[in-house]
């Protein structure tokens, strides 16, 4: 059901990939809701994903642009102005990656050539977007930037990996800049701390079906969908929240307040007699 709390307001989303991709559901709850908006990702995974279908499902545009290259993101800005017919008034970053974690490098021994990577995608980027709209004042008064954040910003879950460490750089950004954009142009910078999710990124976390299934039973509301993530991006897009900003915003059925529910004990209570199926090694677990 649309709303048109969007209505003639003006957007870009970054890292819509394919229908998994919660950024996607954002771009298509934001057309419905009646803003026109641009779409962006790496030249590479719009070759690799659907990113050029959706644009022609919006009746849109899809600009490559690196999100960590200043240069790139000058271009994206001016060129979805011009086609948009003016300043923006939302932003989706929808971006991470590890290469840590796709080379499966345990924590206690990163690259650390991958994790300046996964520091610059998934976190400093955000830094580089919100720096060149306010250097190209493109972004309206009481406009709304959102980032995909994550709990294990806060806490520590194994095999989220150094993209723990990217996504408390990532809520910290949004309050540095969020006061200063408050300040100065009344926009707006938050954080949604989403559930564990299924989407293209999600997949490569180690043991992400056994935490989507842990966040479900410990959840009293069961783990928020990729739709319900896009909803509630759209209510701080919206006017109704205009006074919403440096806040991480959980959308998690709950969990983040849990300590331990009923229906997690029983599955735990379940399992104490039976041996790990992870595999034999000791070493396995040895930092687990």
């Amino acid at each position: 059901m649309s709303y048109n709390l969007l209505q003639g307001k003006r957007g870009i989303i970054f890292g819509a990939l394919n229908p998994d991709s919660i950024a996607w559901k954002v771009a298509e709850r934001a057309h419905e809701e009646g803003a026109t908006l641009t779409l962006s990702n790496t030249a590479i995974a719009m070759r690799m994903g659907e990113t050029q279908q959706l644009a022609k499902k919006l009746n849109t545009e899809a600009i490559p642009a690196d999100a960590t290259n200043v240069d790139d993101l000058n271009q994206l800005f001016t060129q979805s102005m011009d086609i948009l017919g003016g300043k923006i008034d939302f932003i989706l970053h929808s971006i991470g990656m590890s290469p840590n974690v796709r080379k499966d490098r345990h924590y206690s021994d990163l690259n650390y050539s991958y994790l300046d990577k996964t520091l610059d995608v998934s976190a400093i980027s955000f830094h580089k977007v919100l720096q060149t709209a306010r250097k190209l004042d493109a972004i309206n008064e009481w406009g709304s930037v959102v980032a995909l954040s994550y709990v294990a910003a806060q806490r520590s879950f194994f095999g989220y990996n150094d993209m723990a460490d990217a996504k408390a750089l990532l809520e910290s950004i949004a309050r540095s800049f969020g006061y200063i954009y408050g300040r100065e142009r009344n926009v707006r910078i938050n954080t949604i701390s989403q559930s564990p999710t299924k989407t293209t990124a999600g997949n490569g976390v180690k043991g992400f079906d056994r935490l989507l299934d842990f966040a479900e039973r410990m959840s009293p509301l069961g783990n928020a969908t990729a739709d319900d993530c896009a909803d509630y991006c759209i209510t701080l897009f919206s006017d109704l929240t205009k006074r919403v900003t440096m806040q991480n915003l959980f959308n998690d059925g709950g969990f983040s307040s849990m300590g331990m529910s009923l229906r997690a004990l029983q599955q735990y209570e379940k399992g104490l007699h039976e041996d790990c199926e992870c595999g034999p090694a000791a070493d396995e677990h040895l930092y687990d």
